[in-house]
């Protein structure tokens, strides 16, 4: 629940300190004092988009800081400590949590949580488990369908929410399934085609049969084919320089005669002796040349022109299939790859057959869910429709009879139903949906009487209601403060409220009291207590704070509220 909260520069409201606490508090004060900006307030502390235009005028930026009271280890301390912030012990498994958002002139924002500066969307995260707000908008939207269905789940507690978590689970599947079939039968000539031209792509390039590093080989042979006369000459030459067979000197031969001259004396002298090795070492050397050039030479004249023909024809089939696929390592990666994804496309006819078989069961399957989440939504639709007519019994509309229509409907993500709440406000009158048969007031009490028996399936720490009794006045506005102090003996109650009947049931009453400094208009808020309660409840019923006749009817207002 909320301990406190305080304003400052927001809207009219200069600085003001609202003392909540337990039960039902009202909020009244005169038209343009800022009562609205107390729940303008509470929706920053929520995560709602800031906005500029809330700063007083005057201001460089808005403040606003909230104190709840929350479980110790519950789910809003869990989320506060992970986004980096703390709550504060207080004894008996509760602590203190502490939350603020500024908004500057400019339009920038900053929003702390756990005493940690933290994004707004966190303060969003905890809104959920903290806060139930509901202004004369939420009246508004509980005309849409999807709001109906929303008040109807939450009313169906465990049951219904398993039951829609099995049919969102199977919808999921289903749609899976239905598009990747869809899609698979869709684009099916586009498949062939991709097949056709894959089969062909992938022969050619069997064809071909490419190796890794094949066009820099067949470049070096190419080059070495095309200079081989320069490359004859200086090998004929080499060779004939190391081993002339015609008898003239030549580098083996005199390296020979050298190594015998040495060994000859080398026995006399150890270092000539090592001279000699050498000698024999480029003797041998030479010989594994000419060896090797003799060769060479071989090698050469049977690589004639015919080999460089065949060498450049090869170097074409690649640089063709370079120009097609990109480059020749593309199209060894396409003949990896390719054929996997041939198997897959030649497949189609077989996994159209699979998927069809496969979606049909999920179908059955989600029929089945729907079914189930149906059921429950009608056993909920019962007992509510009879609940919220008792509460409207109370909320002076004697006669009215509420039910809730659980309809078919195309199948969605949050079911196959269509919800309607329909209103008969008095016998004899055919049940209308509330979205075009219901008044205002009428309609704020709809929303009050959910509220009251949803409250009792799926408690909400905290409602804040503004102007919940518009359109309304005199019994039933009696009554709605009656209903709204009896909600607050589960949860904690605000109510930004106009009328003396509603504010007659709180326990505890704050008015907004505008003043007037001759430059800009502030406001303050006061807990009213005695006197100045009777005086405030006076001036709701009249206008007049010291009238002895409001006043009076102030007294009694207070002594129901105190008796209720």
């Amino acid at each position: 629940m909320i301990e406190e909260m305080r304003l400052k520069d927001l809207g009219v409201i200069a600085d003001a300190t609202l003392p909540i606490g337990r039960g039902f508090t009202a909020i009244t004060g005169e038209t343009g004092a800022g009562k609205t900006m107390v729940v303008t307030g509470l929706g920053l502390l929520l995560g709602q988009r800031a906005d500029s235009g809330a700063v007083r005028s005057g201001a460089a930026q808005a403040a606003v800081e909230g104190v709840w009271l929350v479980p110790e280890d519950g789910p809003v301390a869990a989320r506060v400590r992970e986004a980096g912030g703390d709550v504060e012990p207080v004894g008996e498994g509760a602590a203190e949590l502490y939350l603020g958002r500024t908004v500057s002139s400019e339009g920038r924002g900053r929003a702390t949580v756990g005493g940690r500066t933290a994004p707004a969307g966190v303060l969003a995260d905890l809104a959920d488990d903290l806060v139930v707000v509901h202004g004369q908008s939420d009246q508004l939207r509980l005309r849409s369908a999807s709001a109906q269905r929303d008040a109807l789940d939450r009313f169906g507690g465990d049951t219904v929410t398993a039951a829609r978590t099995a049919y969102r689970a199977a919808w999921d599947a289903w749609r899976t399934l239905d598009a990747e079939l869809s899609a698979l039968t869709g684009d099916r000539d586009d498949r062939a085609r991709e097949a056709e031209q894959l089969r062909a792509a992938i022969a050619e390039i069997e064809a071909a049969a490419p190796l890794p590093g094949e066009e820099d080989e067949l470049a070096r042979r190419a080059e070495r084919l095309a200079n081989a006369e320069e490359l004859r000459v200086a090998a004929v030459t080499a060779h004939a320089a190391l081993s002339n067979e015609d008898g003239a000197p030549d580098v083996v031969s005199l390296l020979a005669e050298a190594r015998r001259a040495l060994e000859r004396i080398s026995g006399s002298d150890a270092a000539l002796a090592a001279i000699g090795e050498q000698v024999a070492d480029l003797g041998y050397r030479a010989t594994d040349a000419s060896v090797a050039l003799s060769g060479y030479l071989a090698d050469l004249d049977e690589s004639g022109p015919h080999e460089l023909a065949a060498v450049d024809e090869r170097r074409g089939v690649l640089a063709a299939l370079a120009r097609t696929h990109g480059s020749v390592d593309a199209a060894i990666e396409l003949l990896a790859t390719g054929s996997a994804r041939l198997v897959e496309l030649d497949d189609d006819g077989d996994r159209v057959e699979r998927l069809t078989a496969q979606r049909d069961a999920a179908a059955r399957e989600l029929d089945a869910a729907a079914d189930a989440l149906t059921a429950a939504r009608r056993d909920a639709a019962e007992r509510l429709g009879a609940a919220v007519t008792e509460e409207l019994h109370a909320l002076a509309l004697p006669d009215a009879r509420l039910t809730v229509d659980v309809a078919a409907a195309a199948p969605a993500a949050h079911g196959r139903d269509d919800v309607s709440i329909l209103l008969a406000p008095h016998p004899g009158a055919d049940p209308r949906p509330v979205s075009r048969g219901a008044s205002g007031g009428e309609l704020s009490r709809v929303m009050l009487a959910i509220e009251v028996v949803i409250a009792g399936v799926d408690p909400v720490p905290t409602f804040v209601f503004d102007e919940v009794d518009a359109g309304i006045g005199g019994a039933a506005a009696i009554e709605v403060g009656r209903r709204l102090a009896r909600l607050a003996e589960s949860s904690q109650v605000i109510a930004v409220t106009h009328l003396a009947q509603v504010a007659a049931f709180a326990g505890n009453h704050l008015t907004v009291v505008k003043g007037n400094d001759g430059a800009v208009t502030a406001s303050s808020v006061r807990r009213l207590d005695g006197a100045e309660r009777e005086a405030e409840m006076a001036r709701l019923l009249s206008g007049l704070s010291d009238s002895d006749a409001a006043l009076t009817h102030a007294r009694e207002l207070l002594e129901t509220g105190r008796t209720r």
